[in-house]
């Protein structure tokens, strides 16, 4: 028959009601049961390893039914909560004796089943003990009664049986959609280490969860590709004294990506910051989400002697934050093998065959583009007169979007380039050029100042840049070969070289911008 008996749960039992507002999120609060299993494996690994065989691992399994007010299991294989540590387990914030693994604050399991359920259930089978317990929360009735003591049900099993089993019923937060998918991601990336190493099984649903190794970028440096290929890799390792360290790698993902680039940063083999698709991701080091470093520079950081916060989603930096991001973004920089340098220069060539298709691609759009659009604009142009007219001095004045100006000496002579972008529609030119001679230029000697002014509310850039700033740079790279090429043949002495330019400028607009 089964037996009862009481545990005591105070102090504290008010906290039960406010836990489930913590500011989890769903994969984090999961973790928590997980840590407590992985834990209990690796306290009584050598036990559990002599009954069951070298070759065991913490298995744990997690279970969604989201039928009705829905429901979550969570089962483990491990060593039980034994008896020692039953009343310590279901007290709030009893802190375990051990606060040197994944369980050290005494709430993991009790704040993460509040902050998903109403009630739920723990039943257990500790290794050597001859009877599984069980007990049930109920937190609203718990803090309404003020109770300080729940039963515990008692029935026989077996000394060599070793499980737990927690059970969350009545689900404040159901999960569903694509936040079961962010689950199984968070969660295999946070346990990877012990995946990897063949310590844990985790399944969802059924699902066993893996994580995908990064492939790593192995090509020669950017300055110099007829150099030997590099693996993109380099080791960390540094510490701050005071027992604060740093150990893991750094590396450049071989093919860009802003879901799977970041850090992420680990203390006991654990992921407290940086899983998933949620990268740790510094502007400091990484600049804005932008940049080739935001999308391709990843690495592991295991940290020895940082605290975390209590729901271990993040470490509690207090002023070595900015002392760590300076060592590390030193070992990134390093000459021998510049992560950062190589994320910000390199550009993968494309596969010939996937080059082929886009080309083909291209080709048949522009060339269905040019039979529809080009005579009725071409025609009229060929029939036009020469254009005679004199380069401008200066340009008209506009809002500008950006200016840049260069000095340059070509030749002997000062030269001052002004690079402007505009994005005002009154525009109807996709590129202009001015070209002036001035005295006292620099301010000593004798210089030229040439104007370049791109159009942003062209058309054309509408259509094919829009605001991606890479395809900005590249169509106004064009223009100022355009405009420069027009500059230089005119010293040259070509007549009607404006007239080159007055052509780009309207086949632009009336013929290739249009779908």
């Amino acid at each position: 028959m089964p037996q009862t008996e009481s545990i005591n749960i105070r102090p504290g039992v008010s906290i039960l009601s406010v836990l489930r507002h913590l500011n989890y999120k769903p994969w984090y609060a999961m973790a928590e049961f997980v840590d407590n299993s992985l834990q209990s494996y690796l306290d009584n690994k050598d036990v559990l390893e002599r009954l069951e065989g070298r070759k065991f691992k913490a298995e744990v399994s997690i279970s969604l039914d989201n039928a009705d007010r829905g429901s979550i299991t969570i089962r483990d294989n491990v060593a039980g909560i034994h008896e020692n540590d039953y009343a310590r387990a279901f007290r709030p914030a009893a802190i375990p004796p051990n606060r040197a693994g994944l369980s050290e604050f005494g709430m993991g399991m009790k704040s993460a089943a509040c902050w998903f359920a109403k009630r739920w259930s723990v039943r257990t089978s500790s290794l050597g003990e001859s009877f599984e317990r069980t007990v049930f929360f109920d937190v609203d009735r718990i803090v309404h009664d003020n109770l300080e003591e729940l039963l515990v049900n008692f029935n026989p099993a077996s000394e060599q049986s070793h499980f737990t089993e927690v059970t969350l019923i009545d689900l404040y937060r159901k999960p569903h959609g694509r936040t079961i998918g962010k689950i199984k991601q968070h969660l295999a990336s946070i346990y990877r280490v012990f995946i990897r190493d063949g310590l844990l099984e985790l399944t969802f649903d059924g699902e066993m969860l893996s994580y995908p190794e990064p492939k790593i970028l192995c090509a020669p440096y950017f300055k110099d590709e007829t150099r030997a290929e590099i693996l993109w890799k380099k080791d960390i390792d540094f510490d701050f004294g005071g027992g604060l360290e740093v150990r893991g790698f750094a590396a450049l993902l071989e093919t860009g990506s802003v879901s799977g680039a970041g850090f992420s940063l680990f203390r006991n083999s654990r992921v407290i910051e940086g899983s998933g698709d949620d990268g740790y991701r510094p502007e400091y080091i990484f600049k804005k989400s932008n940049s080739y470093t935001y999308q391709r520079l990843f690495g592991e950081l295991h940290l020895t002697g940082f605290d975390v916060s209590h729901t271990k989603d993040g470490f509690q930096w207090e002023e070595n934050e900015e002392e760590f991001l300076q060592l590390l973004k030193e070992h990134l920089e390093e000459k021998s093998i510049s992560l950062i340098s190589q994320a910000e220069g390199y550009r993968k060539r494309p596969p010939r065959n996937e080059l082929k298709k886009a080309a083909e691609s291209a080709n048949k759009r522009t060339a269905e583009n040019l039979e529809q659009t080009l005579p009725p604009v071409l025609g009229p142009a060929l029939e036009a007169p020469p254009d005679h007219s004199p380069v401008p001095r200066e340009l008209p004045t506009r809002k500008l979007s950006s200016k840049r100006v260069i000095d340059l000496v070509i030749k002997n002579e000062n030269w001052r380039i002004v690079l402007e972008l505009t994005n005002d529609p009154a525009i109807g030119d996709w590129i202009e050029l001015c070209d002036q001679l001035i005295a006292d230029y620099s301010p000593s000697e004798d210089g030229r100042v040439v104007g370049i002014r791109l159009s942003l509310a062209h058309p054309f850039m509408a259509r094919f840049a829009g605001t991606d700033d890479e395809k900005i740079e590249g169509l106004l790279r064009v223009g100022v070969a355009i405009v420069l090429a027009e500059i230089t043949v005119r010293s040259s002495g070509v007549r009607y070289a404006g007239t080159f330019k007055r052509f780009i400028n309207s086949i632009l607009r009336e013929a290739l911008s249009q779908p």
